[in-house]
Parts: C-alpha cells; sequence; structure tokens
C-alpha cells in the first residue's frame, strides 16, 4: 500500500509537471511560432492551448507598436552642411512566422536600417528642406523602410525627424541669411509702397490739372493744416503762371 500511495504521487507529479509545461495561455496582443523537433508548425495564440514538452518549442512574438529611437546620425546634406540627426520610429509585426524564421534579430535588423535609410535620405537633400519639410522627409523614409521591412513581416507605422542638430558657425551664417531676407522683404514693400504712391500721385494731379479751382482748394487744405500746428510759419502760395510771366519779363530785358 506504501508503494502504492508513492507511485500515485510520483504519477500525479508527473501529470501535474507535464500539463505546466504543456499549457500555454498568451494575451491578446501576442503570438507564438511553434516549432516541432526544429521545423516550424504554426502561430498560436491568443488563448489557451496545449504544447508536446520537449518535442515542440514556443517563441513569442509581440504584436503591439514597438517605439524605438534612432541614435543621432551624422549627414553631410546635398549643400554640405553637416548635422546630426535623430529620429523615431514607430513599428509592428503583422507576419509572425517570417519576424522570426527570416531574420535572426528584427528589433536590431528594423533599428541598423532605419539608421542607414535615415543618412541615406536626408544626405540627397539640402539643409533648408530638414528643417522646412519634414512630413515629406518622413513619409519619404517611412515608404523605403516598410518596403525594406515587408520580408520580415514588419510594418513600418511611422518615422519623425526629432532634432536637426546644427553647429554654432551654421547657425550664425544661418541667423545672417535670415537677417538679409527680411531687409530684403522690407526694401520690396518700401519700393512697393513708393511706386503705388506714386501712381496714386500721378492719378491725383490729372483730376486737379482738369479742374483749377481744386488746386486752389487743396492750397487752402494745406493752410489749415498748418495752422492747426500751431506754427510761427505763413506760407502763401504763388501761383506757377507768375512765376512764368516773371521769367519772360526777366529774358526780355
Amino acid at each position: 500500500m506504501m508503494l502504492d500511495y508513492f507511485t500515485y504521487a510520483a504519477i500525479a507529479l508527473l501529470v501535474v509537471i507535464f500539463l505546466s509545461q504543456a499549457i500555454r495561455v498568451l494575451r491578446e496582443y501576442e503570438r507564438g511560432v511553434v516549432f516541432t523537433l526544429g521545423r516550424f508548425t504554426g502561430v498560436k495564440g491568443p488563448g489557451l492551448f496545449l504544447l508536446i514538452p520537449v518535442v515542440q518549442q514556443l517563441v513569442k512574438v509581440d504584436l503591439r507598436v514597438v517605439v524605438q529611437v534612432v541614435p543621432p546620425q551624422d549627414v553631410i546634406s546635398r549643400d554640405n552642411v553637416s548635422v546630426k540627426v535623430n529620429a523615431v520610429l514607430y513599428f509592428r509585426i503583422v507576419d509572425p512566422e517570417r519576424a522570426i524564421i527570416k531574420v535572426s534579430d528584427y528589433m536590431a535588423a528594423t533599428s541598423q536600417l532605419a539608421q542607414t535609410t535615415l543618412r541615406s535620405v536626408l544626405g540627397k537633400h539640402e539643409l533648408d528642406e530638414m528643417l522646412a519639410e519634414r512630413d515629406r522627409l518622413n513619409a519619404d523614409i517611412q515608404e523605403i523602410l516598410d518596403k525594406q521591412t515587408d520580408v520580415w513581416g514588419i510594418k513600418v507605422t511611422g518615422i519623425e525627424i526629432k532634432d536637426v542638430d546644427i553647429n554654432e558657425t551654421m547657425v550664425r551664417a544661418i541667423a545672417k541669411q535670415a537677417e538679409a531676407e527680411r531687409l530684403r522683404r522690407a526694401k520690396v514693400i518700401n519700393a512697393m509702397g513708393e511706386q503705388q504712391a506714386a501712381e496714386k500721385l500721378v492719378e491725383a494731379g490729372r483730376i486737379l490739372a482738369q479742374e483749377p479751382q481744386a488746386m486752389q482748394l487743396r492750397y487752402f487744405a494745406a493752410l489749415h493744416d498748418i495752422a492747426n500746428e500751431r506754427s510761427s510759419t505763413v506760407v502763401f502760395p504763388l501761383p506757377m503762371n507768375l512765376l512764368d510771366h516773371l521769367t519772360r519779363r526777366s529774358e526780355a530785358t
């Protein structure tokens, strides 16, 4: 009886050990790639399922979006400006079988591919494009990465360029360029204002030439404006005809 008791206890213990190794539970965002005697036999999960201990092995794969920081990369732009650029990469696994079988370490492979692609794409653009057109550059990098990682069963959902670090000398040069651009715009706006004012003055001159009384009214308006300024200066309008008459008399004498 004592032997039977130990035998049953040993069998029960073996059963418990077997079930603990055979029963597996995967969460909703997890999948299990199953290998039977080293050969791929399927993808399990989520939920409860059984494995044959020793004969079958399970490799867990997380299907959630992975956020990975791309380390700062030294990039030389098309206009020969040296900058440091870092970014944030977002990707997820869509095919667990390929992510485990096709590449040994999909995290490291994706990170290295993102670094090389970032340098390659940004090196084809000028510094102004890196600073002003980040959305377009992000889309270009994402498209290239998505095509290359598709064979690994990985979907790149996005990449965002975070910082573009420029050395102090280039920062001063950019500041001077921005200041010169503002001065240029101010001069252009001032010239446009002068042009518009000249056009209006020519138009006003044509109108006043048609009605001589209008010029006299303008004289009175100018005198009124001067009087309001409380100035001791007295202005007497002198008709141009009088000047012409005096000039002719001086030439005649």
